[in-house]
């Protein structure tokens, strides 16, 4: 058990023994900054490599009051992170509002053309379906 000393209350500086103060007379590794380094090539290409998988991209009215929705549908192996990064990137790109609802985003607006170039450039293959 280590013993306990207390800390003086009037004043006085306490003697305190810093837990880093070996490390002062400890030699660090030569500097890594003037070594060369390897670095990967850079792919030329900027679209996505692997496919991602179908989306459907659908226009819908139904139940909003006459007002049009795409909705994307159909995600396959990503998250509710994800999903909510595209969505964000669509509104952004739209200048719409929109959510991400039961695993499916939803845009607000007839924004199929540009929701589709999105998901083309994020790997995904859409496709046009319903009205």
């Amino acid at each position: 058990m280590t013993k306990r000393t207390r800390i003086p209350t009037d004043g006085e500086p306490a003697a305190w023994a810093s837990p880093f103060a070996a490390l002062k007379n400890v030699a660090l590794p030569p500097d890594r900054a003037n070594q060369p380094t390897v670095t990967q090539p850079i792919p030329t290409s900027t679209a996505p490599t692997k496919n991602r998988g179908r989306v459907d991209i659908i226009r819908s009215t139904a139940h909003r009051g006459g007002k049009t929705v795409t909705v994307v549908t159909g995600f396959a192996g990503i998250g509710q992170a994800e999903k909510e990064q595209l969505a964000k990137e669509m509104q952004q790109a739209c200048g719409a509002g929109g959510t991400v609802k039961e695993g499916r985003i939803e845009i607000q607006g007839d924004q199929r053309e540009r929701v589709a170039r999105i998901l083309t450039e994020a790997g995904f293959r859409p496709v046009f379906a319903g009205g």
